[in-house]
């Protein structure tokens, strides 16, 4: 007798670090309403941040900025040092651009906004689970602008020579905090072309994410605040 043999996909799994218990229950609420998304821990410090980060495996982390005993940053920065350490998303408000580009200089591999729409909420799980690590659009620019020193705009920096125009196309959407399905979108491509752009890019340049790669278009004068 044969029997059917049933393929379950792994969840991702997700460790909430805040200090609002509130906060907290709401995210859960909102991200265990997907069927591919489980919270397995939760934190309101740093220290246990740190220590959950360990016992539950988490594959992303939403890490609030100000916990006490030890803030969200110092818990990023030591959570990243780990062997095989999950993707950490910073939860920011609008008050907090300093704190949250000091996390992005650590590794964090995105920021997101508490109150965003709980669809962006769930996109970035999804996206830093995959690799795909979503910068939220509402403050990307302010961010970066605020704490990058650019250069002189130029058509195409030294720094990018290495890319095809396309690729540039992409770099200049993933500056303006795009997402893949969004870049797609944009420029009327298959997802997984971005995908296959975007991972290009990356290995050209030398750099670990989409975060360092906005960084660096601000940087070189490529991205600015009118492009």
């Amino acid at each position: 007798m044969t029997g059917t043999i049933v393929v379950m996909s792994a969840k991702i799994r997700v460790l909430l670090a805040d200090d609002q218990m509130l906060v907290r229950t709401g995210f859960r609420v909102i991200l265990e309403s997907e069927g591919d998304i489980e919270v397995v821990a939760e934190a309101d410090t740093g220290h246990e941040a740190i220590r959950q980060a360990q016992l539950a495996e988490p594959d992303v982390i939403l890490m609030d900025i100000r916990m006490p005993e030890l803030d969200g940053l110092a818990a990023t920065e030591q959570i990243l040092r780990q062997a095989h350490p999950p993707t950490i998303v910073v939860l920011t408000t609008f008050g907090q651009n300093e704190y949250v580009y000091r996390a992005l200089r650590a590794g964090a591999a995105g920021f997101l906004l508490k109150d965003a729409p709980a669809t962006r909420l769930m996109a970035a799980v999804r996206a830093a689970a995959t690799g795909d690590s979503l910068i939220d659009p509402a403050i990307t620019r302010r961010l970066v602008e605020r704490f990058v020193e650019p250069a002189q705009p130029q058509g195409r920096p030294a720094q990018l020579a290495a890319l095809t125009e396309r690729e540039l196309d992409v770099l200049r959407l993933i500056a303006r905090g795009l997402a893949n399905a969004e870049i797609a979108a944009e420029l009327v491509v298959a997802e997984t072309t971005v995908k296959t752009h975007v991972a290009r890019i990356l290995a050209k340049l030398g750099l670990r994410d989409r975060v360092q790669a906005v960084v660096l278009a601000y940087e070189t004068g490529f991205a600015t605040r009118s492009s």
